[in-house]
């Protein structure tokens, strides 16, 4: 372990590490029960789709671990399942094994781009204050997915968004928990967010949040055949292909390059030219997990923002998400047990790694419009537009033109401009 990992070198420990792994798994075990309910609306069996997700995350996960070896875990992406359900299933009409198959020829388009390093340039042409934009945007955004799990914020005609009923037990549990993880942290105390997550998970027995009726610590394994390997090659060459195509390629690869940029960020492993160590075999690892879960049976497979959680725990090496890797295979034969855990205990931990993620955002340099708007939409749009994608495709574009406007032809770079065609491409499609 030591040497593999090289752990001493990024002043690390098996303990750490493992207990790092087991806090990513809790922030986003959630996939494992809410992609097979989304993914169930189109037809697909819940259970089938479970395993899938399951697996899916452990492959992707895995190569993380051993071969890009880095703190990051991977699973079906959230937004990029319900695009897969709601629009291009039940808004178009097309079969779920037709998005299936886009799901595949994304992976596979992604495993070419990857090998030529074109998404791997695309990462160091982002400007340094973007990047450093990013990681808060991320951080906004992860603490209001927690503020909504939680249902503290909820949707509002309104104003879009608003406060919740207080009264309710899960926003009071979400309260309890915040307010307990946060004294450990004051008192320095390690694996605090994980503590956090398993006192609140049984606090919430009592209270009802917690759902222990029908518990079983071991069940049957569902079988995968009804979503294993079920592709539709007859319309391949079609235009809604290709749109769907271009919409699957665009969100999953600006969610992963703007996840890896800001949980990169917040490890430290930014270089000083601005680009990330082994970046192109983490690109790998999320492009054979779409792949393998394509064929598998669930949707674009991809790096999770809740990686951070790990992150604050001290998870520095692959080891970290070795440990979670492991954990969601596990979670195929202990489902019942880790569906106990709810929302509202680990949205704690998730609204506190968005504070946690807040520090670049003192070294933006705000004094420069041409640096610090691009670096305010990009950390603006990402929670307000719920899209990490949207966030660095408005900050990029502002920091061209800007540039532009201004006469500073310098600052920019021939990857600059393609990728900017590119991000203008998407907003027409």
């Amino acid at each position: 372990m030591e040497r593999f990992f090289d752990l001493r070198k990024h002043g690390s420990t098996v303990r750490t590490e493992i207990l790092a792994g087991v806090t990513t798994f809790l922030t986003m075990a959630y996939i494992l029960a809410v992609n097979p309910g989304i993914l169930s609306a189109t037809g697909m069996p819940a259970d089938s789709v479970f395993m899938a997700t399951a697996l899916s995350s452990f492959v992707a996960t895995m190569v993380m671990a051993l071969v890009a070896r880095l703190p990051f875990a991977l699973a079906p992406g959230m937004g990029l399942n319900a695009f897969f359900a709601f629009s291009v299933v039940i808004g178009m009409g097309k079969s779920w094994q037709f998005a299936l198959t886009a799901v595949l020829l994304e992976g596979i388009i992604f495993l070419i781009l990857t090998a030529l390093n074109v998404r791997e340039a695309i990462i160091n042409a982002i400007p340094s204050n973007v990047k450093k934009a990013i990681s808060v945007g991320i951080g906004l955004f992860i603490a209001f997915i927690g503020l909504q799990n939680a249902g503290i914020i909820v949707s509002n005609e309104a104003t879009l968004v608003g406060i919740g009923e207080l009264g309710l037990w899960p926003v009071i549990l979400a309260v309890i928990g915040l307010v307990i993880t946060a004294a450990l942290l004051a008192f320095r105390v390690k694996g605090a967010l994980l503590i956090g997550i398993i006192v609140a998970t049984l606090i919430g027995i009592p209270m009802g949040v917690t759902n222990v009726e029908g518990f079983r610590l071991f069940g049957p394994l569902p079988s995968m055949a009804p979503v294993f390997f079920k592709f539709e090659w007859s319309q391949i060459f079609t235009f809604d292909m290709l749109k769907i195509l271009f919409i699957f390629l665009f969100v999953d690869m600006f969610d992963t390059v703007g996840t890896l940029i800001g949980v990169s960020t917040k490890a430290g492993f930014i270089r000083e030219d601005g680009s990330i160590p082994r970046a192109k075999q983490a690109l790998f690892a999320d492009a054979i997990g779409t792949t393998v879960g394509a064929v598998l049976g669930t949707s674009t497979v991809t790096t999770y923002i809740e990686s951070a959680a790990g992150v604050e725990e001290g998870g520095r090496t692959g080891l970290t998400s070795l440990t979670t890797g492991i954990l969601f295979l596990i979670a195929i034969f202990l489902s019942s047990l880790f569906l106990l855990v709810p929302n509202a205990a680990t949205a704690p931990a998730l609204i506190l790694v968005g504070l946690f993620m807040m520090s670049p955002v003192r070294d933006i340099e705000w004094g420069d419009v041409t640096e610090g708007l691009p670096a305010f939409l990009t950390l603006i749009i990402m929670p307000l537009a719920y899209s990490i994608a949207d966030g660095i495709v408005w900050g990029f574009l502002a920091y061209i033109a800007l540039k532009l406007l201004s006469g500073r032809f310098r600052d920019l770079s021939v990857v600059n401009y393609i990728v900017g065609i590119f991000f203008v491409l998407s907003l027409l499609v």
